[in-house]
Parts: C-alpha cells; structure tokens; sequence
C-alpha cells in the first residue's frame, strides 16, 4: 500500500523526476564533483514546496553539496540515496521510537487530542481495529461530548470493531468521562481504554486548559497514565500543522503523532518538519477511511514514498 496519494493520482512529476530535471544537473557535471549554486537554490525552492521545513532542507542541501565536492554524489543513484538517507536520518533522530508504548498492567490508557476535522474519531476507530487485530481486548470512551455526532461515530466504530464503547450525554464534562471509563475498563479488565476528546482550534486557551484538565484527571485515576497521548494531525494543512504541534504538546504532554489524510496529498513532507519542531516519534500514518488504512510508521519506507522515485 502506498502511503502518499496513489501515483494515477499524483501531479505529472514526483518529486524526485523535479529535483532530476531541474536541480541535479546532468550526470557529467556531478561525475566532475561539482554542484552550482543556481541547482541547490532550486532543490532548496523543490523541498521547501515539498513542506520538509527549513531547518531539515537546509541539511539536505548542504550534505548534497559536501558530499558532490568529495566525489561521493556522481550519479542519480547516489544522489537519490544520499538525499533518502538525509530524510530517515531527520525522522529517526531524537524520540522516534514508532512503537505504542502500553502499559504492562490492564487497562492501558491511549489519550487522542487534535484539533477539530484532523480525523481524531476515525483514527480511534482504526486503532481500535489494529489492537483488535493483535488479540487485545479494547475499549473506547466518547470524550468528545460537544460535537454534534461524534458519540454516535465512535459507537458505530466500537460495533465495527469489537470494541466495548462508553458513552456520555452532551455536554457531559469530559473530564469525568474520562474518569468514569477508567473505572469500566479496570472492572471488565480490558487491554487498551482509548480516549476520544473534542476536537479543539490550537489557539483557544479555555480548551486547552480544559484538555490539561482531562490529563490530569487520568493521571490521579490511574497512576501512569495516560500511557500514550497521541495527537492527531491532518496532513493536508502543510506548516499549518507545526504550529499545531508545538501548542498541544506545551499544553499536555504528547508522546507521538498520527498524521492523517496522507492519501489526500503529494506533498507529505510535513511529516519530516513535525518531527523535528516538537521531538516526537511518528508512531502512525492514515492512509485512507477503512479500518486498515492505518499504518505503522516506517521512515524508510516513509522517506521513499516522499521523494516518490521508481
């Protein structure tokens, strides 16, 4: 399964068939060992579109330049390689375990926050469908107690998935929801509760106070937990999303990210720049609206999908 949009989707060139025709020059000139100065100008132009973000295609850039002037870049093939390799090494730096970290007693408490339309509630619905998949009991808890429907999409995806499902009445505090379903999952000795909460704009301080709010409240319940707090990102917003980042993980702490909708676009190279503005580990992509169009994220298998090479 491809990660970015299907290639019958894409625009006529990858970005890798843009940065050959436009920045790499002709194979003579690399053979040579040099790079002009108007060909990394436009591969910095290429990744930049790309939304890589400044500081990693800065990087790119330069380690292309030093390794062309020690004859280490001399063909295509290295060149695509060399820049392959830059990306993993940025999306493996820092805290980018992609493992879900679960707790070693039951219940394990995965918190979902995100702002409003990133797909937190279908995201909860194919996680659940992962762990099922794996042999775990789950539970999931509608959290998001002001969006008309949300109760009503979660319970739909707890039936589709096997999953045990706490409601709540509209404008319920989402912090007792989330207090009350500890209390269930711990009585039905479930694997993995799931926490839904209300979707929220990154600028809007009463909510994200409100969201510490239901942090807290999880973690006088249950000692540890929550033992993931995933935050929830729509890959089609490009640097939009970076922003996004660094609020919710100043108002609670994140510990990885899902970026969605990466079917939706060619350019996920946002990916790259999340990772680096807030240090955390990628743990999943969504790739499409079915339950197993979640995927675990892989940066190698990541990095050749961005560049889009055959």
């Amino acid at each position: 399964m491809r990660i970015l949009r299907k290639s019958s989707d894409l625009p006529k060139r990858s970005l890798w068939s843009r940065i050959k025709d436009v920045a790499l020059m002709d194979v003579g000139v690399l053979a040579r060992g040099g790079v002009d100065a108007g060909s990394l100008e436009r591969l910095e132009e290429l990744l930049l579109e790309a939304d890589i973000g400044v500081p990693t295609t800065l990087r790119l850039v330069a380690d292309v330049e030093r390794l062309a002037t020690l004859g280490k870049v001399r063909s295509q093939d290295q060149f695509l390689a060399a820049l392959r390799e830059g990306l993993v090494d940025a999306l493996t730096s820092g805290k980018s375990d992609p493992a879900l970290t679960l707790s070693s007693g039951r219940p394990s408490v995965v918190l979902v926050v995100g702002v409003n339309g990133a797909g937190k509630t279908t995201f909860i619905g194919k996680l659940a469908a992962h762990l099922r998949a794996q042999g775990k009991t789950i539970m999931v808890a509608a959290g998001d107690t002001f969006r008309a429907g949300a109760v009503d999409q979660l319970r739909v995806w707890a039936e589709r998935t096997g999953a045990e499902f706490v409601g709540a009445t509209a404008g319920a505090d989402p912090a007792a929801v989330a207090f009350d379903a500890i209390d269930a999952a711990v009585a039905r000795n479930v694997d993995v509760l799931i926490v839904d909460t209300a979707g929220r704009l990154h600028t809007s301080d009463g909510l994200m106070t409100e969201l510490k709010k239901v942090a807290r409240v999880i973690s006088k319940r249950l000692p540890d937990a929550p033992h993931e707090t995933l935050l929830v990102l729509d890959g089609t917003i490009g640097q939009n999303a970076v922003q996004q980042a660094k609020t919710f993980a100043a108002a609670v702490p994140v510990s990885g990210l899902v970026v969605t909708k990466l079917d939706g676009t060619a350019k996920g190279g946002v990916v790259v720049a999340v990772h680096e503005a807030v240090n955390l580990p990628v743990k999943f992509v969504g790739v499409g609206e079915q339950s197993d169009d979640l995927l675990p994220f892989d940066a190698s298998d990541f990095a050749g999908e961005l560049l889009g090479a055959e």
